[in-house]
This record gives structure tokens, sequence and C-alpha cells, in this order.
């Protein structure tokens, strides 16, 4: 579905990724665990073309991407929730939901499932975007990004800040998606048991390289948690 392979990305003189390697599949959850600063955000956005990779190669079903603009690969079939959701928040939810039509299929409109993923959203679609709790702009965040109707859906950090049982819900869709959908799902995290409820296989990253990776139920705990805390 996806790989990225020996992924290499600067910010001027600074190396921040160092030969990272990164596999998704369909009906498969793929999290990417890390503390703050060690390259995650910049792998996804590499992912998603918003940063320009100095090495390695990305491929999408079977087609290089690696040169891709991002637009193309969000028509191409991946969806991507970024860090901070940066949802606009002087549109209507509805608004907010139908900026991602262009990269729909022709003719598409909002997709009444994204309704049964986020039932708050319908009563909500008047409102504008900024007026939304942190949890309630999350989910909308992630509806914007299906009505696109993605094969992958990149996830950065979607329970920073938010509440616990906005988490539970987030957890409950993403695990949807993935088992009863088949889509495949990048899941960035800090916190380790969150992602290991969730996800099939990690990948830790420490200073821009994945220190660790692996089968979720093949990764000693305290392994990872070493990880975390370097």
């Amino acid at each position: 579905m996806l790989n990225a392979t020996g992924v290499e990305l600067s910010y001027g003189a600074s190396l921040c990724l160092r030969g990272v390697d990164l596999a998704a599949e369909p009906g498969r959850i793929t999290c990417v665990l890390g503390r703050n600063g060690v390259g995650k955000s910049s792998l996804m956005r590499a992912i998603m073309g918003l940063e320009r990779v100095s090495a390695g190669s990305i491929s999408w079903e079977g087609r290089d991407i690696t040169r891709l603009p991002p637009a193309e690969r969000a028509r191409a079939g991946i969806g991507y929730v970024p860090q901070g959701r940066e949802i606009f928040p002087f549109l209507t939810v509805r608004e907010n939901l139908e900026t991602a039509l262009a990269a729909a299929p022709r003719g598409a409109g909002v997709p009444d499932d994204v309704f049964d993923l986020f039932p708050i959203l319908k009563n909500f679609l008047k409102r504008r975007g900024g007026d939304l709790s942190g949890g309630q702009q999350q989910q909308l965040a992630i509806a914007r990004a299906l009505t696109a109707r993605p094969r992958l859906l990149i996830l950065d950090e979607p329970t920073e800040g938010i509440q616990p049982n906005v988490i539970k819900d987030i957890a409950r869709v993403i695990a949807l998606l993935a088992k009863e959908r088949g889509m495949g799902v990048i899941l960035v995290e800090q916190y380790f048991d969150f992602a290991r409820e969730l996800a099939d296989s990690i990948s830790v990253m420490v200073r821009g390289e994945v220190a660790l990776a692996g089968a979720t139920a093949d990764l000693p705990r305290e392994n990872v948690l070493k990880l975390l805390t370097v």
C-alpha cells in the first residue's frame, strides 16, 4: 500500500530524518511512537509531500510518489489529519467538510457515514469551527479527511489535548476504519498504552531514526518505554 524507504529530510544544515523506513497496509494500524522533536511529524509531512525529501523514496500502491505534489497525493487516496488539527475557524462545520471535496471523486458530496462516525457534527453543521471544543475540532478534522474517501488515513497525534471521553470515541473510529472498512492507518503518538491498544505494528523513533520496529505483540513494553524516555 504505502512504503517509505530510506527517507531523509533536512532543514538547512540539520538532518531531521535519517534513513527512515515505514510501511502501511490495508486494514492495519501502524503506529509511529516517539517523544517530541524526534521527527514523527516531519515524516508524516514528507509522506504527504509537504516537505521535500533529500534522499529515499515513497511509493503508494506501487507508484512512486516521491516528487508528487500534496494535492495529487490526496487525490490518489491518502488522507491526512495534521498535528494541531488545522481546521478553518471562521468556516462552518459543513464548509470545513466541503473543503475536502476537491480531493474526492468528481461530483461527490460529504458522505453520510462521517456523521455515523461522529454524530455530534451533524448537530453543529452551521456552527463555526473555531467555536467547537478541542475534542469536537479533532473529530471535525478527522471527518474532513474522511470526506475525501481516502484508502490510507494519517493521524498525527489525534489525542493531543483531548478529553478522555473523546479519546475513546477517536480510538473506536480508528479501529472501525481499519478492521471493518479495511482502511490503512498511520497513527502518530507519544503514549505507548494508547498505541498498544490499537496498533498492529509499532515503529519507535529516536533522533530522526527508527530505533525499534515490529509487530506490537512482539515488542516488550520495557524496551519501548526505555526509548520513549531517551
